[in-house]
């Protein structure tokens, strides 16, 4: 006899629906086809023995698996549960009435339990687009699920569980979440706030550009001087998750295994920090079925790289074309998947190898030319694409112990806000452009035009910084976040002055 269900591979942050067809017939041995790896293919043994541990046997007769379509890659223990469910229906130990009904995924412990799978949240769009009922699944992975709508999400313990449902001997109620509720009620829930930091009005004034304009922004300054606190606190300021980027970035972490157990939808923007030891393919992507890295898990959220400098130099220049593309393409032998990147890369670095080079009170002991050699880390190619360069001074002991009131995250996130709603009416006839840091260059004269004393401002600057082609777009593009915080329609000389300011590391001074 012949048994039908469905699972699913996960390709990128996407899913591919595939029939596990089983036949019971006359003959000996087990066979499963259809590109299964060495974890599918084990599964042999957990199924039988997870089986018998509830009173059920694997037949001793021939066992064909077939996964199909056949030309896609199976991997992962996840098909455990389909599959011992399709040898049941298939040996008619069960009848299982609705089995094609269900999308059906779970990895099987050697007594029955289930563990948890990744990559839940694709499996259940495909699950609703292909018109299936439902989705039988570990009960840690139903609330993951159940953000997808109009689909019966089954959460089961164990493999009794799931059998005793789909004979309609047990009746289990589908999880039903409240999406919008959830995402609602966690989107101004962060951990840290600019009312915690006294002084550094100057870094709070380069951030708020930063997140209203969606600009990259590095940070120079001495050990001690708050550089990884402040931030800590960007995505705090930063627009809040749309749904439709929530749900896309929750698909991410979902694929990557990174939400854990009994997690729903993230409704705030990321933050993912690696350590400076990282792998190049550890940021962009692993595996051989590639994996998402860093730099997609910070997708719509901010990428932070404390000393940059002791970063390994290709790290650093493989997120060239993704900081300007907005995504990753990671290709393997046999397969090639994109992942969105779309972040913003906040970094920070001593000014030198012992940290107070140009330090108002500390003098530096670096020799003669280590401070170059410690900046040339860096590429210029690198800094040229991070819009706000910011030097970070040590607070005074006044401004530390003040008893004033700081301005909280709160009110700088409503003037962001304010000022991206204006982004948004510019670029309305330009959908994928939502922010000033992604006009593309051929629109840079359009979008941010500039009056003749701004044209002599800006010579004068680019002559003596010795600034590139693509440092000048840089200018422009953070002069006009700058115009849209005063609600200016026009770049004025003092919108471009502030800007030309945020290049500290293009100035004459910084050369060692």
């Amino acid at each position: 006899m012949v048994a039908k269900t469905f699972g699913s591979a996960v390709s990128g942050i996407d899913a591919k629906l595939i029939t596990i067809e089983v036949n019971v017939g006359q003959g000996t041995n087990f066979f499963m086809v259809g590109l299964p790896d060495s974890a599918v293919k084990e599964s042999q043994q957990r199924v039988e023995s997870a089986l018998k541990n509830f009173g059920y046997k694997m037949p001793r007769q021939k066992v064909v698996v077939n996964l199909a379509p056949a030309g896609i890659r199976k991997e992962g223990s996840s098909y455990d549960l389909p599959i011992a469910m399709g040898i049941l229906k298939a040996s008619e130990q069960v009848l299982f009435p609705t089995l094609d009904q269900y999308v059906i995924m779970g990895e099987l412990a050697l007594d029955g339990k289930l563990r948890p799978v990744k990559g839940v949240l694709p499996i259940a769009i495909e699950a609703r687009k292909s018109g299936l009922k439902g989705f039988i699944l570990p009960i840690e992975n139903a609330a993951e699920a159940s953000i997808v709508n109009s689909l019966n999400i089954i959460g089961v313990s164990n493999v009794g569980e799931a059998i005793r449902f789909l004979e309609g001997e047990l009746d289990i109620e589908p999880l039903v979440t409240d999406t919008r509720d959830i995402f609602y009620n966690a989107l101004a829930k962060y951990e840290f706030d600019f009312a915690d930091v006294q002084g550094q009005e100057n870094i709070k004034r380069a951030m708020e550009i930063a997140a209203t304009g969606g600009h990259n922004i590095i940070m120079i300054g001495p050990p001690g001087a708050g550089k990884t606190m402040l931030a800590k606190r960007l995505p705090s300021i930063l627009p809040p998750l749309s749904l439709q980027e929530a749900l896309e970035t929750t698909k991410i972490h979902s694929v990557a295994g990174k939400l854990g157990e009994n997690a729903s939808l993230i409704a705030q923007r990321p933050f993912r920090s690696p350590h400076h030891v990282i792998s190049d393919i550890a940021l962009i992507g692993e595996g051989g079925n590639p994996q998402p890295g860093e730099i997609s898990l910070s997708h719509n959220g901010v990428l932070f790289l404390d000393e940059l400098p002791e970063f390994k130099r290709t790290v650093l220049e493989v997120m060239k074309q993704p900081l300007e593309e907005r995504k990753v393409t990671i290709s393997r032998a046999k397969v090639s998947v994109d992942y969105p990147a779309n972040f913003m890369l906040i970094a920070s670095m001593n000014p030198c190898p012992c940290g107070y080079y140009n330090h108002p009170e500390k003098a530096c002991v670096c020799g003669p030319g280590v401070v170059q050699h410690y900046l040339n880390k860096v590429s210029g190619p690198l800094l040229d694409s991070i819009d706000l360069h910011v030097e970070v001074t040590p607070v005074k002991f006044d401004e530390m112990t003040s008893t004033g009131k700081v301005e909280s995250s709160d009110s700088i996130r409503d003037r962001v806000i304010n000022g991206r709603k204006l982004q948004i009416q510019r670029f309305e006839q330009n959908p994928e452009i939502y922010c000033n840091a992604m006009i593309p260059s051929h629109l840079v004269k359009e979008v941010c035009p500039i009056n003749e004393a701004g044209k002599a401002l800006l010579k004068k600057a680019m002559e003596r910084l010795g600034l590139s082609a693509r440092a000048y777009d840089r200018i422009l593009k953070v002069a006009r976040t700058v115009a849209d915080l005063a609600n200016s329609e026009n770049i004025k000389v003092e919108h471009l002055a502030e800007a030309i300011q945020y290049r500290s590391l293009d100035r004459e001074g910084w050369a060692g």
